[in-house]
């Protein structure tokens, strides 16, 4: 069973969730929690494990054999990403970032041997095993890469590598393709959010692409006695379901700051046992499949 945390804005407790449920989980279930917020993972550090097992995400990249290059623009003129600047008279120039490794330059050019085959590296992955029945799956995008689709899609492929009975992913904020790569395919996708205005408007971004994509979605707000806003009618309207309310909670904080979830620091808390009743849901949608 593949089953999604994420929301569309950031800082809503998403990795909170996700880690805690993950190892209430994995009391009964092996788990394999992926980490696909690669522009900052941060499960690692709220279990207080190291990465391990580094794996490279490259990406293909043009390289020039000027030798061969008769300068004829083709290849500039076929860049949908703009990625190739050539001066009048002079011979094409990559823009690294710009690339997303489409391949079409090499494809266009009608001099064979003229665009040969490079990389670079656009990303990590890393495998933890944390306990027994838990193993941890983090992508980590290179410092200055632009692009995160590539590396989410790595993590993900590493990770469904894993014969596991759960794979929980933790995706970015946002509802872009590195959002779309990690959800597609889920059984359930718990989208966590907060009550205030900004919380109220990504939420209904990310519930309406989990709509289209026909995602069964369920909802956490967290930090639920913050305000009053309430988010009864918009989760009403995408046919979606709040399953929990994690109000504001020392326990939380406090385990948060130590590196120790909730379910592991503060067993018998109240906070705990809502991760313990969101566990339940997921064990009937088990039962189900």
């Amino acid at each position: 069973m593949k089953l999604t945390v994420t929301g569309g804005k950031g800082g809503t407790g998403k990795s909170t969730v996700a880690t805690n449920l993950a190892l209430a989980l994995a009391k009964k279930y092996h788990v394999v929690l992926v980490d696909a917020d690669v522009e900052c993972p941060n499960d690692h550090i709220l279990l207080s494990a190291k990465l391990e097992n580094e794996e490279k995400v490259t990406l293909f990249k043009p390289k020039f054999d000027y030798s061969k290059c008769t300068k004829c623009g083709i290849c500039v003129e076929n860049c949908a990403e703009h990625a190739l600047l050539q001066f009048k008279e002079g011979y094409p120039l990559l823009m690294p970032t710009l690339c997303s490794g489409c391949r079409t330059c090499q494809l266009v050019c009608p001099e064979e041997g003229a665009i040969l085959d490079d990389y670079r590296v656009v990303g990590y992955t890393y495998h933890t095993k944390i306990y027994e029945n838990l193993e941890l799956v983090t992508g980590k995008l290179e410092n200055g890469e632009e692009r995160s689709y590539p590396t989410v899609l790595a993590a993900r492929r590493r990770a469904m590598g894993i014969k596991a009975d759960i794979h929980l992913f933790d995706t970015m904020p946002g509802t872009g393709n590195h959002v779309a790569a990690a959800i597609e395919d889920s059984r359930v996708v718990i989208a966590v959010t907060e009550p205030t205005p900004l919380g109220v408007h990504d939420l209904e971004m990310i519930l309406k692409l989990l709509k289209k994509l026909n995602l069964k979605a369920w909802v956490v707000v967290n930090r639920s006695d913050l305000s009053d806003i309430s988010h009864e009618k918009l989760v009403e309207k995408y046919d979606a379901e709040i399953i929990a309310e994690i109000p504001m909670s020392d326990e939380i904080l406090k385990s948060y700051v130590e590196g120790i979830p909730v379910v592991l620091k503060y067993p018998d808390s109240k906070a705990a046992r809502i991760f313990e009743d969101i566990t339940r849901r997921v064990e009937e949608v088990i039962s189900w499949t």
